[in-house]
């Protein structure tokens, strides 16, 4: 099981997110991810890089990370810009870009009213979604973030890695026995204890929210081989 870290982007500088890939290169972590908000949820006067930008300095900083945003929304830029920012990301890292994309939901809605862009229905995300996977699962790993049940079930028609967030690891080992899948999510009691039971139900990578430490990431990657 591959492990990963969400960078800190919701903050003034981009300083914090360097130190932390930093931190992983260092340690062994596969991967580094960037959220994709015009704000942190709910809290629409806090600042938010854009994750594309801060992933490509990752990048060309740290040539053994993997990189990718979680998720990348649909409808925050059009299918076309969207794919183009991937294959942007992955000619300056390439083999290493995950191309993990979402549809949104009512969660992240207020951010596109606030800044006047488009609210669209679920079937047409879901549709531009497919456009964009269609277009990049050839070139780059492509995974899909799980929801409503057509779109957990267009990642397996794509054939395509469907991603999680703080599922528990029965539901992984569900999932696991239908196709890939990915485990996201915020750390809950002991790291080790998590990281063994998603890598026992079948996750194939584990990606952890901003704060969990990093050292202790690469110590289990270390006692467990």
């Amino acid at each position: 099981m591959k492990l990963g870290v969400l960078l800190p982007t919701f903050r003034d500088t981009v300083e914090d997110s360097l130190r932390v890939a930093q931190r992983c290169e260092e340690f062994g972590i596969d991967g580094v991810f960037a959220y994709d908000h015009l704000w942190p949820m709910g809290s629409p006067t806090r600042p938010s890089f854009a994750p594309f930008p801060v992933l490509a300095a990752v990048a060309a900083r740290h040539p053994s990370l993997h990189v990718g945003p979680l998720v990348a929304r649909v409808g925050m830029v059009g299918p076309v810009h969207l794919i183009e920012q991937f294959r942007s990301l992955a000619a300056l890292a390439p083999g290493r870009v995950i191309a993990a994309l979402g549809t949104g939901d009512v969660k992240s809605r207020d951010e596109l009213v606030g800044y006047g862009l488009k609210v669209t229905s679920a079937d047409q995300r879901r549709s531009e979604l497919e456009l964009v996977a269609r277009a990049l699962r050839d070139e780059m790993m492509v995974w899909i973030g799980a929801g409503a049940e057509a779109t957990n079930a267009l990642a397996r028609q794509l054939e395509v890695v469907l991603n999680v967030w703080n599922v528990d690891t029965d539901q992984i080992a569900t999932l696991a026995t239908q196709g890939p899948v990915t485990w996201a999510g915020t750390l809950r009691g002991n790291l080790d204890g998590l990281l063994d039971e998603l890598r026992f139900a079948g996750a194939k990578w584990a990606v952890f929210a901003p704060g969990v430490d990093e050292a202790a990431l690469g110590h289990w990657r270390e006692r467990s081989g």
